[in-house]
């Protein structure tokens, strides 16, 4: 939806990251107990990039050049935290951190739908002509 100069479009996408973003928290708490389990995070940064620049369109010339297309259209930027090792098992899951992470998200989810829902209570004042 291209209204608002990209404002819905763009609260969307910030729905979209925090929707990956629960995922991948209820995924690690999940596996908080599941040996050599490597906790998961999403990289924001890697995310905001596909949001800002959207897919890359461009002719192949050459049959060995690289594709544009990373793949499938869904938002990437699911990284496994390396090198951490919080559990005798070999399970890098810090549940206190999950938790918090969890919170967090909720928090900037619901600011979300609040932003979400100002705009669409905006709009239906216009249509109503202000009354």
């Amino acid at each position: 939806m291209k209204m608002f100069s990209g404002t819905i479009s763009t609260i969307e996408r910030a729905l979209d990251y925090s929707s990956l973003k629960q995922k991948v928290i209820s995924q690690n708490i999940a596996n908080v107990d599941t040996p050599n389990y490597r906790a998961k995070d999403v990289s924001f940064k890697e995310v905001f990039q596909q949001v800002v620049h959207g897919p890359l369109e461009a002719n192949k010339s050459d049959t060995r050049h690289y594709d544009f297309n990373g793949g499938p259209s869904s938002l990437q930027g699911v990284v496994t935290k390396k090198n951490v090792s919080y559990n005798h098992n070999g399970n890098s899951v810090d549940l206190d951190k999950e938790m918090s992470d969890l919170a967090t998200n909720q928090i900037y989810y619901h600011a979300m739908i609040e932003r979400m829902s100002g705009k669409f209570s905006s709009l239906q004042n216009v249509i109503r002509g202000g009354k």
